[in-house]
Order: C-alpha cells, then sequence, then structure tokens
C-alpha cells in the first residue's frame, strides 16, 4: 500500500484515512484530535496503573489512543489545516502518551511477581522512550523530517509493535512484557542515540570534507 508518491503507508494510518473521509466535514479542528488522543492516552495509562482487571480496559484504551494519534493527520491533510503546531502538538501527545504507558503499567503490575520494582523498571523504560522521542525530535530539527520516516514493513511501522501491548495485557504477561521493555527501551535508545550522534553525522561530515 502506498500514498500516492511512492510511498508506502501503515495500515493503521490507511484505516484512519478511511474513518477521517467520514469525518472531515465536522467543525472540529486536527488540533481538538490530537487532544482527544492526549486525553484518551493518559486515561489508558491511569486505568493500566490500577491494576486488577482495570488493566485490560486501559489496554484498549490504549490501542484506540494510539489508532487516534493518526486521526489529526489525516484530518488535517484532508481538510487543508496543517501547521507546524499541530505537528508538534501531535508528537508532544505521542510522547506523553507512550511515557505515562508505561509508567502506568510499571505502577499496575506491582502486585505481581515482579513486586517492588515494578515501578521503578516503568519509570526507566518511560524515560528511555522520552529520550528517544527527543534525539528524534533533534534529528528532525537536524536533518528535516523526512529523516525520522518509519519505514513499513508488511503495513506496520516501528512504533506500531506497541499495539501488542492489548493482546499481551488480555493474556496475562504484562509484568514480562515490562521486563523486556526495561531492557529493550534503553538498549534501543542506545542505538538511536549511536545512529544520531556519530553514525549519521560522522557520514555528514564525510560528505562535506
Amino acid at each position: 500500500m502506498d500514498n500516492g508518491a511512492g510511498q508506502r503507508i501503515a495500515l493503521d494510518q490507511l484505516l484512519a484515512r478511511l474513518v477521517v473521509r467520514r469525518l472531515r466535514h465536522l467543525p472540529i479542528t486536527p488540533n481538538l484530535l490530537t487532544l482527544l488522543s492526549l486525553i484518551v492516552g493518559l486515561g489508558a495509562a491511569w486505568r493500566i496503573a490500577q491494576g486488577g482487571n482495570s488493566i485490560h480496559w486501559g489496554a484498549a484504551m490504549f490501542i484506540f489512543a494510539a489508532w487516534l494519534d493518526h486521526w489529526d493527520g489525516e484530518f488535517a491533510r484532508q481538510t487543508g489545516q496543517t501547521s507546524e503546531f499541530g505537528h508538534y502538538f501531535d508528537y508532544a501527545a505521542a510522547l506523553v502518551n507512550y511515557c505515562a504507558l508505561f509508567i502506568g503499567i510499571g505502577y499496575g503490575v506491582r502486585d505481581s511477581w515482579i513486586g517492588a520494582s515494578a515501578a521503578p523498571m516503568g519509570i526507566v523504560a518511560g524515560l528511555a522512550v522520552l529520550m528517544i522521542f527527543l534525539i528524534r525530535f533533534w534529528v528532525e530539527l537536524r536533518d528535516g523530517r523526512s529523516a525520522i520516516r518509519q519505514a513499513v514493513f508488511g503495513g506496520f511501522e516501528i512504533e506500531d509493535t506497541l499495539y501488542i501491548v492489548g493482546p499481551i495485557t488480555w493474556l496475562g504477561w504484562l509484568p514480562s512484557f515490562l521486563v523486556v521493555a526495561t531492557v529493550g527501551a534503553p538498549i534501543f535508545l542506545t542505538w538511536i542515540a549511536y545512529d544520531a550522534f556519530i553514525r549519521k553525522a560522522g557520514a555528514k561530515y564525510r560528505s562535506n570534507a
């Protein structure tokens, strides 16, 4: 699937495009949709943080919030309401939602076999995600938006892997997911930092030499 310009688009973005075609005549703005995704995302993190059966509803809310994250951009493009503020507001909302998710998971599984370590682990994973977003933001400012465009494989982008939070939660594997995220997020952060500050910066220096 591509967007008509030779660029492949993710399945969730395609679905968002189809929904927005039905909504584009409503008296709303892209920023309002961004705010909605932020509210739903924070609500999801709060529900997950409560633990117990609440985490199942929280996981469903997070999946919806992650999908909503595509609505505002599609709405802006289809209605001609794109703006720099809207782009960065959308970026900030996604950052907050993803960080809040991991912190919420940490508190939500504190009564599991992880015990008291769960909350600090969630904070570690959340902070790693925060740093990943900030580095990508810096790369965008340095090299342009195309530099951080994510490749699409099989209809999914890298960030779409977080949709797996739903099935993992409903199957009772959320504590194990937190352990993997606590190890994996800092490793991915290390790669992102290396790619941004060493590999690409070095390549740019050599090309200008």
